[in-house]
């Protein structure tokens, strides 16, 4: 199926309208555990359970994949992917670092992507082709040229089950990072790291991870804003990527040099380890 995503835009933004006011109004309500420090509250499920039944009825031919409850229908080749509360931890915790993340996924590229972060009062929005905007008015990403100067945010470190060897590259990415840039930043949601590489407020974001629902929105905004996004080697990135690195154009070559550097040397200090 072949479709412009602009069309599909004023849909995009009364989901995440939606979503908001569900994020805003209710407490998070019961934790269901998901894992090893891994949880969904009652909140991000019934952002999920809203969302679907409105994007069920307003575009019927289109694939849905939610992060809490997986696919429940399919598209020919395009797929709406949602993060109902991206940040669960921070708005559990009280954190206003958290919001929703609406993805317009076609055939492995993100053509859509809405924003919203209920609590602070921003909405980033981009599709295809119309740049990227936050509340309406147009933002571009950084276009920082040296690492020195940079503000980079860090993905969140893995729980769950191998989460000590899934750290390790993480851990020495951390270590290079700090002897390199300006500053290292965690906000604990890939839906804020994106945009805010979009609107400029950081000059890179690196997750070294790629699930749909996180990325989705996320990469189709910074690259409207003009930031470059690649996977963790410096290729194209698609939703089948390893990694998700968004940057100004200028840092892209230092980085993915810096993330290769260290994951050798988690790979020196686990056979060290042995």
């Amino acid at each position: 199926m072949t479709i412009d995503a602009r069309t599909l835009l004023p849909i995009a933004e009364h989901a995440a309208s939606i979503a908001s006011e569900i994020i805003r109004s209710k407490a998070p309500g019961v934790v269901t555990a998901k894992g090893d420090r891994d949880m969904a509250t009652e909140v991000d499920y019934a952002v999920e359970h809203a969302v679907r039944e409105f994007l069920s009825r307003e575009t019927p031919e289109i694939g849905f994949l939610g992060e809490e409850e997986g696919v429940s229908s399919t598209g020919d080749g395009l797929m709406w992917a949602l993060d109902p509360v991206d940040g669960t931890a921070n708005f559990l915790h009280g954190i206003p670092l958290c919001g929703v993340s609406l993805g317009l996924v076609d055939k492995d590229m993100p053509t859509l992507g809405v924003i919203e972060l209920p609590i602070l009062g921003i909405r980033y929005t981009a599709a295809e082709g119309a740049g990227a905007q936050a509340n309406g008015s147009t933002i571009r990403a950084s276009d920082a040229r040296d690492l020195e100067s940079a503000i980079v945010a860090l993905g969140d470190y893995a729980v769950g089950e191998n989460a000590h060897e899934r750290n390790r590259p993480r851990f020495a990415l951390t270590h290079e990072l700090a002897a390199r840039v300006q500053r290292i930043r965690m906000f604990g949601s890939a839906a804020i790291d994106l945009a805010w590489v979009a609107d400029g407020r950081i000059d890179a974001n690196i997750m070294l991870s790629n699930n749909p629902w996180d990325t989705a929105a996320g990469v189709v905004i910074a690259r409207e804003a003009g930031a470059a996004v690649v996977d963790i080697d410096g290729s194209p990135h698609s939703m089948t990527a390893h990694a998700t690195i968004a940057a100004s154009p200028k840092l892209v070559a230092d980085l993915v040099e810096l993330i290769t550097e260290a994951r050798k040397a988690a790979k020196y200090s686990e056979r060290t380890a042995e």
